[in-house]
């Protein structure tokens, strides 16, 4: 299956640990014979730099076109959340207090699935002239992924579908019409009547099974946060060579297999040090590091500040 890289990490511009997360509200509904839709809005801590982003994922399996699906995920940052919003809190309702002691700020993650029995009713009968044709009838060869531009009509799309108060039938059909809209504008700036899609530069992550490599080695990565592990140590737990997952997987992450660690290991840190309160012994001993000098470096390389410093604040 396709895996394409994570939107909050993609937002937050590094992998975030999901023990980091507070959520504050979840929803997930399937629109009746159209989209599967999903939110979830997390607490923004102080110190996140999120940068808001979209993607397409155009997900194709041939030998199972049951599965086949176009995806547009989107994380958003600088709304506000109130707990009570739909209970009590009239203001924060009317957005119109802004000192209610139950807003926060929030990073707001939303998820947008059309089967391809939904989107191929969309094409006209005859020879498929476009790669928009090709994606809705999902003749295109390879799952593909690619970075969606945030325009002024998608934003207020997003923003309507997280302040609206309809309930019901009448939200059903609310939340269906925004989503066709979304659809609309994402196959009109990202893909065209006249743009290709680029394949991978590494020609070997055509192949399904080796983009599965990668991700897998992603995943042993992230489990192995307080015992570092090398390249070679790697590339034998997934079964492939050195170079090419060093290429691949700075084709599909967008970093080198070092400095995305390396970052996973300080973003966990900084973690341990500002939200749980450990020593910066403690973190150090828990990620691994022969002596406080060698991480207290390593941090302040990642972070710009020392472990000390970063309590101060």
């Amino acid at each position: 299956m396709y895996n394409p890289p994570d939107i909050l990490s993609m937002a937050y511009k590094q992998p975030i640990m999901h023990d980091q997360l507070q959520l504050l509200q979840e929803k997930e509904q399937q629109m009746p014979g159209s989209v599967q839709y999903a939110i979830k809005r997390y607490r923004k801590h102080s110190q996140w730099n999120i940068e808001d982003t979209g993607v397409l994922v155009y997900h194709y399996k041939k030998a199972a076109p049951q599965e086949n699906y176009v995806e547009l995920r989107f994380c958003i940052s600088g709304n506000m959340y109130c707990n009570q919003k739909d209970v009590e809190c009239d203001q924060c309702k009317l957005n119109t207090s802004k000192a209610c002691a139950e807003r926060v700020e929030s990073i707001d993650v939303m998820t947008f699935r059309f089967l391809s029995v939904h989107l191929s009713q969309f094409v006209k009968p005859g020879k498929l002239k476009t790669i928009t044709d090709e994606v809705l009838q999902f003749v295109h060869p390879s799952s593909f992924s690619k970075i969606l531009p945030l325009c002024g009509r998608t934003r207020q799309v997003l923003e309507a579908l997280l302040g609206h108060s309809y309930t019901d039938s009448l939200e059903n059909i609310f939340i269906n019409g925004q989503s066709q809209m979304l659809l609309l504008y994402s196959l009109e700036c990202m893909l065209g009547d006249d743009k290709e899609i680029e394949p991978f530069q590494c020609k070997f992550l055509a192949n399904e099974a080796d983009r599965e490599k990668i991700v897998k080695a992603r995943e042993i990565l992230l489990q192995h946060i307080g015992e570092p592990i090398t390249i070679k140590e790697l590339s034998r737990k997934v079964a492939i060579n050195e170079c090419y997952l060093k290429k691949g997987f700075k084709e599909l992450y967008g970093t080198t297999i070092f400095d995305f660690y390396q970052s996973q290991r300080m973003e966990h840190a900084r973690y341990l040090l500002y939200e749980k309160g450990l020593t910066v012994t403690e973190v150090s001993m828990m990620l691994g590091y022969s002596s406080i000098s060698h991480f207290s470096t390593a941090f302040k390389k990642q972070t710009g500040l020392k472990p000390c410093e970063l309590l101060l604040h």
